[in-house]
């Protein structure tokens, strides 16, 4: 999934989306509104980590024009003011939850979570084809009875070529659902992922190449 962090507090913010990218998200991060309105533009997030109390462009602001927007990004608001006035404001916006300063971690992990899960297609916890087994929540994969370790970029790329409804995925999606703000949209990073990821999963290669089109998961044949 791809996350954008907008917090004020830079020690904050960085700390948020290290922490992010540990669980395997994409982040990208913004330290005042205004930057966040363009980013907002330029990008399609599952989930945004805003603070309510931002320079230039508030929080507040933010979160009706992501809910006016095409996308379907939920919004975790973040604030210091957790009290019960505060909340409901705050999700009479548009916000889809609330979080008050200071918090565990481990909570914000699993509300980034769940709010991701409604930006998509509901998505079981275990996704199954041509004979790969992949654990969203454990983040483990199986062909067969064989474990497969990944690595978290590799784990990103197969979930998203297995989630419901995928067809043809371009390079250009696993980018931007994978990766950050930061990577080369020139580089080869894909399709190097892709090499490692057919070599771990192993024979027969089920990960097609459609060339100018993308990848597709091919079901196994007899």
């Amino acid at each position: 999934m791809r996350v954008l962090v907008v917090e004020d507090e830079r020690m904050l913010a960085d700390a948020i989306a290290k922490g992010l990218r540990a669980e395997g998200m994409a982040v990208d991060v913004c330290y005042d509104g205004d930057a966040a309105r363009l980013r907002l533009a330029a990008y399609d997030y599952d989930v945004a980590v805003l603070d309510r109390d931002l320079p230039r462009v508030g929080g507040d602001d933010l979160t009706r024009k992501i809910v006016a927007g095409p996308h379907a990004t939920r919004i975790l608001m973040l604030t210091v003011s957790s009290g019960i006035d505060d909340r409901v404001k705050g999700l009479s916006l548009g916000a889809d939850d609330y979080l008050g300063k200071p918090f565990a971690f481990s909570e914000l992990v699993a509300r980034v979570r769940a709010l991701a899960r409604r930006a998509s297609p509901a998505a079981p916890p275990v996704l199954e084809r041509a004979g790969i087994r992949l654990d969203t929540v454990g983040r483990q994969v199986f062909r067969g009875e064989r474990y497969v370790p990944l690595s978290k970029k590799e784990f990103g790329v197969l979930a998203e070529l297995m989630r419901p409804g995928a067809a043809v995925v371009s390079s250009e999606r696993l980018l931007e659902k994978v990766w950050d703000e930061h990577i080369d949209p020139a580089t080869n990073v894909v399709r190097v992922t892709m090499m490692t990821l057919r070599r771990k999963l192993g024979d027969p290669v089920v990960i097609e190449t459609l060339p100018g089109s993308g990848y597709v998961i091919r079901e196994e044949r007899p």
